[in-house]
């Protein structure tokens, strides 16, 4: 048969498209050539391939000078290559590039519309088929990096007749998830538009203009994530982020578990810090109130017990006035007395109690106990007898002592005594 080939139709020359163009480790160059009515498989030794000016790309539309042979592993019909030329960027390659440049100029690639990708997404959106290498990719470096995170899948078709319109299709109904009240929870915060390698043919979904207006309309940031590194499609320019494989767009949708975890170890422990060192200022500022409140309360109520001790000794002075009454003022300055010196252990005890609670809550045991001190202090004062007397107030007695309580007690031409708070005016009844 390879005989009948070579002597029937050898040498030929074709004109078409490449599709699929593949080099191998060998040099040798391995890819389809058609055009609108067929194609054929082509084989370009290393020897042929190192005589060329250009690198071959899909699309690129060619001449090619070579022989009919047949591959006899296959028995397939390929054409060896022996030489090649350029006739143009092929009709897809210029369909591809007025497109590009209608949404260019619309500013659908303008990167001021580009937005950031969060770096801890409550939850992850995919576009892709369910059977596609993609999806295993894509899930692998999820549940590698952040397997706490959740995914929403939508299914489409992303190759033939068709797969353009489901893609936004899915898309479409992925972006119901990204709201804050969507059937779900929690929200998608980024989608993942993704698919493995593939001619131009089969990559060609991915350049269709209404799939791209929908892309734009993404209401979060879309990770492109189609082909390999070389590839680049429609969807690629309009993406918030276009990633090199569907590998790639998955680590970028979200950052490892791992890191995370360190930047909150380094919080944690700068957290820690702040708060031993707030504790030390808290702690050295309680015992710098204690020490002050501590000092002032003891010298303030020894104050007062050498107050009433004064008072009560000038008090028992004038015995014919205020005889009955020494004996109730020496109780009560022994009840204050033995009061004070209660309420002062009272005190030291609840200061220990104080140092103990105000470890924990000390911007709030201050200001109770100057109330509490206060307090105290307004007592002693109301109890003072000698404050009574410097109100304005006098004691009342007759020339026997007795002390003049009642209207009726009184008398014309009665003698009076007054008892001010610095000492005694004689009085006479005027009625």
């Amino acid at each position: 048969m390879a005989d009948t080939l070579d002597a029937q139709f050898n040498p030929v020359a074709v004109r078409g498209e490449i599709s699929g163009f593949s080099r191998a480790a060998s040099g040798h160059c391995y890819f389809s050539i058609k055009d609108d009515t067929g194609q054929i498989r082509c084989a370009m030794f290393r020897r042929v391939a190192a005589l060329l000016d250009f690198v071959p790309r899909d699309g690129e539309l060619v001449e090619l000078q070579g022989r009919l042979g047949v591959y006899e592993a296959r028995g397939d019909l390929q054409l060896i290559v022996e030489s090649m030329t350029r006739a143009g960027q092929g009709a897809l390659f210029e369909q591809f590039l007025r497109l590009k440049a209608k949404l260019e100029a619309e500013g659908l690639f303008d990167p001021v519309h580009k937005r950031a990708l969060p770096s801890q997404p409550r939850a992850i959106g995919v576009v892709t088929s369910l059977g596609a290498a993609a999806w295993h990719d894509v899930m692998t470096a999820l549940q590698r990096r952040v397997p706490h995170i959740p995914v929403v899948m939508v299914p489409a078709l992303v190759q033939g007749a068709g797969a353009a319109a489901t893609l936004a299709q899915a898309l479409q109904q992925l972006y119901v998830f990204t709201a804050e009240d969507n059937p779900l929870s929690p929200p998608v915060d980024v989608v993942l538009l993704v698919r493995g390698g593939g001619s131009v043919e089969d990559l060609w979904s991915f350049n269709d203009e209404n799939l791209a207006r929908v892309i734009a309309q993404s209401p979060v940031p879309l990770i492109c994530g189609v082909g390999h590194e070389t590839d680049f499609t429609i969807a690629d320019f309009v993406a918030d982020v276009r990633a090199p494989t569907p590998t790639a767009a998955a680590e970028m949708a979200a950052t490892d578990r791992g890191t995370g975890l360190e930047a909150l170890s380094v919080f944690e422990h700068r957290l820690s810090r702040g708060l031993l060192r707030q504790q030390d200022r808290q702690a050295q500022r309680l015992d710098h109130l204690a020490a002050r409140w501590g000092g002032g309360l003891a010298r303030q109520q020894e104050r007062q017990v050498q107050h009433l001790h004064h008072l009560a000794t000038r008090l028992t002075r004038p015995q014919a006035l205020l005889g009955q009454h020494s004996q109730w003022l020496d109780r009560l300055a022994g009840r204050l007395h033995n009061g004070l010196r209660s309420q002062l252990s009272e005190q030291g005890h609840a200061l220990e109690r104080w140092g103990d609670r105000l470890s924990f809550n000390q911007a709030q045991l201050v200001p109770q106990y100057a109330q509490r001190l206060e307090r105290a202090a307004l007592r002693l004062s109301s109890v003072d007898p000698h404050r009574v007397l410097e109100r304005g107030y006098a004691w009342l007695s007759d020339d026997k002592g007795q002390a003049l309580t009642h209207a009726d007690q009184f008398q014309s031409g009665q003698s009076v005594q007054a008892t001010l708070s610095d000492g005694v005016v004689p009085l006479t009844v005027l009625l």
